[in-house]
């Protein structure tokens, strides 16, 4: 019997010493893709903070000053992009510009109509949430802000996606700032801290 134990106790010892390679081998491997992970992720949580900024400033731009969306469509950047290329792409992309300049110029001016007339009456989303924050003590989330929004103007559709985004836009800004309690995330005004700073370089240079 003893004869018999001992090649089972050698290949016993021989499978725990491949697998415990295996393991170490796996764990190494988990470490590295974790790393890769990682920074993976925050690539993708620096493009998607670029994303909300440029959204929000698209938004921003539209809002709030819808003659100069007129200003650019009417400007003549496209003819310049055509004049640095071959000749032979001229007619073609002429003929793509000038439809799409044909095209958007009604909706364009509807648009613009309506946001002057609506501007005049009624202030833009920013102003809305910038006030709203103003008035605000406590830091609110963004459906906080939207659900107060909705209720104190009914007559307008307020999405608490597009609330989020602009609350996003004034962090970049500086008008606002953002805490994390948990998973959640808060916004409170940041105009009584903007003055602060400014009242000592006035001081100094009139002393």
């Amino acid at each position: 019997m003893p004869e018999s134990q001992t090649p089972a106790t050698e290949l016993t010892s021989q499978y725990v010493a491949q697998v415990t390679g295996d393991l170490e081998r796996n764990t190494k491997e988990q470490e590295r893709i974790g790393v890769q992970i990682e920074a993976l992720q925050e690539q993708l949580r620096a493009l998607q903070h670029d994303h909300t900024v440029l959204v929000n400033m698209q938004q921003a731009l539209g809002s709030a000053s819808p003659a100069a969306e007129a200003a650019p469509a009417a400007a003549p950047s496209v003819p310049h992009q055509t004049s640095a290329e071959p000749k032979q792409s001229k007619p073609k992309k002429a003929a793509a510009t000038s439809a799409k300049k044909t095209a958007p110029k009604k909706p364009a001016a509807k648009a613009s109509s309506v946001k002057a007339s609506t501007a005049a009456a009624k202030p833009t989303l920013v102003e809305l949430i910038r006030g709203h924050l103003e008035q605000e003590s406590e830091p609110r989330s963004a459906a906080e802000i939207t659900t107060a929004l909705t209720q104190s103007h009914p007559d307008r559709s307020v999405k608490t996606t597009v609330v989020r985004t602009t609350l996003e836009g004034l962090v970049a800004k500086s008008h606002a700032l953002r805490t994390k309690q948990g998973s959640s995330v808060f916004y409170t005004t940041a105009v009584a801290s903007e003055p602060a700073p400014a009242e000592p370089q006035q001081e100094a240079v009139a002393g």
